[in-house]
């Protein structure tokens, strides 16, 4: 349940008074194209003849190895990074809405949340179908209207996959793919969402069909990119490949678990797969994504993919309120979360418990929170674009907020630290 709101370079050239949301630009480089996203689908190597046309295929010069353009809002602090290697600028924390929105939480407190996040600078936010069956599009939708924000300054991003209970209201067929994200933007009440998400992949359906969708409904106007949630990195290079064999758009990103005992994915397979569809010669490429090309000495840099993550306190579990017991008002004692519940009474639970009480001394060090702690410690990880936060009240979001001062006390002395007590850094298995 996460909802997306970014400013594009656009919006910082054109809107004087976006500066609220959005710091100066950091140095030259381009967007992809105006807000309806028409010139989106062409990709970097499309065709065309003389001598124009092979000038395009040479890339500007790429940023160093796993760099993260970022800017600080001038008013705010928040920092904004791109999405992935799109042009799109997020800020680096976000605000989801499982859970909250249309359940946990009332209306009004919903909007409480929703004001604070932006008026501190977030513009990423982050939404599904199946939360909350639909009423959390309905309460963000409702939040959007009555503020009368300007679309150009947010960025929404909603999940597709599970929309009903019907057979075709589920999964990531072409219909509901396009049906699905229509029930969305009616629920949000607007035309189109910014990034739409595949929820999950799908083995019912053929991965050519999947990106066809998705690029159908980019070419409609209903998105601007889209990306993958909870995707293997295998299925998000086939991706890769259908789009370039087929010249259709490719992922942007992938929406992926991220905190101190969920590491592996973000850490190792998702950086490797950046650097690996970001910059490669074509004679290193698989021969379906250099099918087309003209043969060049140089480079060719495809956008690549980039991490938005969730849950960075685990549910709740990294904030030390669970040490020796399960508080009344916590969210395991929600109805439908029993499974955290029993997740923090099993044995491995309690370990990761003792392992957050270790952690008090850094925090205290710092200044800051166990929470702030963890949430800076996932903003610290390379190819991360933006940290999705579940807030029940607006009091909780401006605490979280404070990560943003921890981020810049990390230093590489303390992450190793941090890595020591946890005992469970990522290695790669070549």
């Amino acid at each position: 349940m996460q909802v997306s709101i970014a400013c594009t370079e656009q919006n910082l050239r054109s809107r004087s008074s976006e500066d609220r949301l959005c710091g100066p630009r950091s140095g030259p480089g381009g967007g992809n194209g105006g807000p309806a996203g028409r010139g989106h689908g062409n990709p970097p190597a499309g065709g065309g003849s003389g001598p124009k046309a092979q000038a395009a295929l040479v890339p500007r010069p790429p940023a160093p190895s796993g760099a993260l353009r970022e800017s600080t809002g001038r008013s705010t602090g928040m920092k904004y990074r791109n999405l992935g290697k799109s042009g799109l600028r997020v800020s680096c924390l976000g605000l989801g809405t499982w859970v909250t929105f249309g359940s946990q939480i009332s209306d009004e407190t919903a909007e409480d949340v929703l004001t604070v996040a932006y008026e501190h600078g977030i513009n990423l936010f982050d939404t599904a179908e199946v939360y909350a069956a639909g009423n959390a599009e309905r309460t963000l939708g409702n939040i959007l209207k009555s503020k009368g924000w300007r679309r150009s300054s947010y960025v929404i991003t909603t999940k597709i996959f599970w929309g009903g209970q019907a057979e075709t209201e589920r999964g990531l067929s072409r219909k509901h793919i396009i049906e699905g994200l229509q029930g969305s933007l009616e629920r949000l009440q607007l035309g189109y969402v910014d990034i739409v998400f595949a929820n999950r992949s799908d083995p019912n359906s053929p991965m050519e069909e999947i990106v066809r969708a998705m690029t159908y409904v980019i070419n409609q106007g209903l998105a601007l990119y889209w990306g993958t949630s909870r995707w293997g990195a295998a299925e998000i290079m086939e991706a890769y490949s259908m789009a370039r064999q087929f010249n259709l758009i490719p992922p942007v990103c992938e929406q992926a678990e991220h905190h101190l005992f969920q590491r592996e994915k973000v850490e190792m397979q998702l950086p490797e797969l950046y650097h690996k569809i970001g910059l490669q010669p074509p004679s290193c490429l698989p021969l379906s994504l250099t099918r087309g090309l003209d043969p060049i000495p140089h480079p060719i840099l495809f956008p690549g993919v980039g991490s938005v993550t969730w849950s960075p306190l685990a549910c709740g579990l990294i904030t030390s309120k669970y040490a020796g017991q399960v508080p009344d008002t916590c969210r395991a004692t929600i109805k439908g979360c029993q499974w955290l519940k029993d997740k923090v009474q099993r044995e491995d639970g309690k370990k990761q418990q003792a392992k957050i009480m270790d952690l008090l001394p850094i925090a205290h060090q710092l200044g800051c929170t166990v929470a702030q702690l963890a949430i800076a410690w996932c903003l610290h990880s390379e190819g991360v674009s933006s940290v999705l936060l579940g807030v029940s009240s607006a009091e909780q979001l401006i605490e979280h907020l404070g990560a943003l001062q921890v981020l810049s006390q990390l230093t590489p002395q303390t992450v190793m630290k941090i890595y020591g007590l946890l005992g469970n850094k990522p290695h790669s298995k070549k």
